[in-house]
């Protein structure tokens, strides 16, 4: 889509392109991102929760449905009941959230354990393993020592009766 424009045929400069869809926006955005990628990109954080309006802790002015005996009143009962329900179910929302954070790290605890249990077991036969290991090098080492020791005797054994056939 971008072609080269030569004006005074000295510079060759690029025809802005124009925006016809979502996916043309996308596009440029990311030619955007692409021309420096050294340049650090911002990602904003993600939003809160914005969706639960403040719920008050307490709720003053608390009446039943029959408190008041004229019209207006019934809207301002209505208004009451719907602000003590909002905060009840805020309370039983965050309550939810609670008891599924906890066991989320109650999960993560457990996890945990059985990877150090794994890997206490795996490390004591690693460890098994080299120990033994070292154990055979050593009795090989002692057995060759010995060996070339004895091997030296009965070479100097010959060497002596050699000598003494001379």
């Amino acid at each position: 889509m971008t072609e080269p424009v030569v004006k005074d045929s000295s510079k060759p400069t690029e025809v802005k392109n124009l925006v016809k869809n979502a996916t043309d926006l996308q596009r440029l955005k990311l030619e955007r991102l692409m021309k420096n990628p050294d340049k650090p990109v911002y990602i904003p954080e993600p939003r809160s929760d914005k969706k639960s309006p403040h719920v008050p802790e307490f709720v003053r002015n608390v009446m039943g449905s029959s408190a008041g005996a004229g019209s207006g009143e019934f809207h301002v009962y209505r208004h009451l009941r719907r602000k003590e329900y909002a905060r009840q179910k805020h309370i039983q929302v965050k309550a939810e959230k609670e008891l599924l954070e906890e066991a989320y790290r109650q999960k993560i605890l457990e996890n945990k354990q059985m990877a150090e249990g794994r890997t206490a077991k795996k490390r004591a036969k690693r460890l098994k393993r080299k120990k033994v290991l070292r154990e055979k090098s050593k009795m090989s080492k002692k057995n060759n020592t010995a060996d070339s020791v004895s091997e030296n005797d009965s070479t100097s054994d010959d060497d002596d009766k050699n000598t003494t056939e001379a």
